[in-house]
């Protein structure tokens, strides 16, 4: 059965309270952010939800950034405690840009690049997952993001947390206009 959140019901007051209720929330970065030498991930000042207890969220985004090939990218996220379900992020794995040459280029043959030429895999909605970085003063690179939120019995903040992998003085940037929307279904 679809999910949708709030369910109107007939003779209902159409207020405004509810009427915003229905639409996402869209959190979206308006200014650069970086971060040099950490790899404490803390959260984005931009990319940051209040949610209510025992609601259900389905999320999705887009997260640009650069950063030095050494550092790589960490993405973590914070919830509320006993908050549970699933994130995903695809994007270019860390360490997929070194060839057995150690040139800093895309490697497209799979059989001679290390590490991951793009990240698939699932996490738990607290977990990090780390994604490659070129170098600074390249092209920008991306991560998709999609995933459901289950809150818990308390309410609180859900936020993008992020840092370098790999501590490096260069810093990490994400970028202008990365954003994430989150929708109420339950």
């Amino acid at each position: 059965m679809a999910e949708a959140y709030p369910t109107p019901l007939a003779g209902q007051r159409i207020t405004a309270t509810l009427l915003r209720s229905m639409q996402p929330q869209v959190a979206r970065k308006t200014a650069d952010t970086q971060r040099a030498a950490t790899t404490t991930t803390t959260a984005d000042p931009h990319l940051t939800f209040d949610v209510a207890a025992g609601a259900v969220y389905i999320m999705d985004g887009i997260v640009k950034y650069d950063g030095p090939a050494a550092a790589d990218l960490n993405l973590d996220w914070s919830a509320p405690t006993g908050s549970l379900g699933e994130w995903y992020g695809w994007g270019a794995g860390h360490s997929p840009v070194i060839s057995w040459n150690n040139t800093p280029a895309m490697v497209t043959d799979s059989q001679q690049a290390r590490g991951y030429p793009i990240r698939t895999e699932t996490n738990d909605i607290t977990s990090a997952r780390s994604f490659g970085c070129l170098g600074t003063g390249g092209t920008p690179l991306t991560v998709a993001l999609w995933g459901t939120l289950r809150v818990g019995s308390t309410a609180g903040t859900y936020s993008l947390d992020w840092a370098q992998l790999v501590s490096d003085a260069t810093a990490v940037t994400l970028y202008t206009d990365s954003w994430i929307r989150l929708q109420r279904i339950a």
